[in-house]
């Protein structure tokens, strides 16, 4: 769909090449980008360049420039909190966050779509917390021209999934801590947990409203939990408790407040005593003791997702095996590493 034509029959064609401009002393650099259409008051300018016949695009019925492609993917590919930037060049768009918050894509849809053939997509990992104006995801048609038919079909795989990419804002969590065991309520030795806890919180956009702390008790734990719920704690952390000590009762403690859904055991490593229920819909997470050695853990992976509205399954849980093992690099680089970087 390349042919050559003369300038002065190119007007209203699109060029198949970029054509470069030197001027001694001036410039040097690109004077029309491919895919321009030339315009009458071209025509000049490309004499003035030792023009006399162009390369030009002829698009049959049924094809798409790259250009006109990319565009219509990105339109299609960005859900709420995501947005394309700039304008495409040589096929390419680039798709950014407008908002704060967690990176959700349909996987299995842009895994239908990179199998089209002729059109790609390529993004970041889902659950991954974004900033306004980061990239997210980039889109491009492969071939300078492209069918219709495949674009349209890449368009309407992210529409029937509601676009391919999607940023939920977090919201401002107030958070209950119950730190329990015996040696720490007597003071015989020093909480190591409220430190760390306050920083993911606080990191995350969220506050830390009280601390609560708590023998191995069951029914004490139980009380403790049950005033942080009247505070107006809308998630609570647990620590401590967690293991199969027969002193570890924090699990009990929480289960008569009355709670759903609890979870208890998680596929990662560190984290695999890691604890989820609902009482209501405040969730509780019981956060075992190697958010005390570790600094990057499940709960990294699972706040946000909380912060972001989801309720967390045993599925959900279950799908962080892949990508869920820390390696303990030396110096830790989280978010920037492998661990919780599950396909979906």
């Amino acid at each position: 769909m390349q042919k050559t034509v003369k300038i002065e029959d190119a007007v209203g064609m699109a060029l198949a090449h970029d054509i470069t401009e030197i001027r001694k002393g001036e410039f040097k650099g690109r004077a029309f980008k491919k895919g321009h259409k030339i315009r009458e008051v071209d025509i000049c300018h490309l004499q003035r360049l030792g023009k006399r016949h162009l390369y030009v695009l002829d698009i049959k019925d049924g094809y798409l420039h790259e250009n006109d492609a990319a565009l219509a993917m990105a339109d299609a590919f960005c859900g709420p909190g995501v947005n394309w930037r700039g304008e495409p060049k040589e096929g390419k768009l680039t798709l950014e966050a407008s908002a704060d918050g967690l990176l959700k894509i349909g996987v299995k849809a842009l895994k239908r779509i990179n199998m089209l053939g002729e059109v790609m997509c390529a993004s970041r990992h889902t659950n991954t917390v974004v900033q306004k104006g980061n990239t997210v995801a980039a889109t491009r048609a492969i071939p300078l021209i492209v069918r219709a038919e495949v674009v349209d079909k890449a368009v309407e795989i992210a529409h029937s999934s509601g676009g391919i990419f999607q940023v939920k804002s977090l919201r401002k969590g107030k958070a209950g801590l119950l730190i329990t065991g015996n040696e720490i309520f007597a003071r015989l030795i020093e909480d190591q947990f409220e430190s760390i806890l306050r920083k993911k919180i606080e990191r995350i956009g969220s506050t830390t409203i009280e601390v609560a702390f708590a023998p191995d008790e069951p029914h004490i734990i139980e009380l403790e939990i049950r005033k942080l719920l009247a505070l107006g704690a809308d998630i609570i952390l647990t620590t401590g408790g967690m293991s199969v000590d027969p002193d570890d009762v924090t699990r009990k403690g929480i289960e008569k407040v009355g709670v759903r859904k609890f979870i208890y055991g998680a596929s990662v490593i560190p984290g695999a005593m890691f604890m989820i229920s609902y009482i209501g819909d405040v969730p509780v997470l019981g956060v075992p003791a190697c958010a005390i050695y570790h600094e990057t853990t499940i709960l990294d992976l699972v706040l946000p997702r909380i912060l972001a509205g989801e309720i967390m399954t045993r599925e959900d849980i279950a799908a962080l095996g892949h990508g869920g093992l820390c390696l303990n690099c030396p110096e830790c680089r989280y978010p920037v590493c492998p661990f919780g970087k599950t396909t979906g």
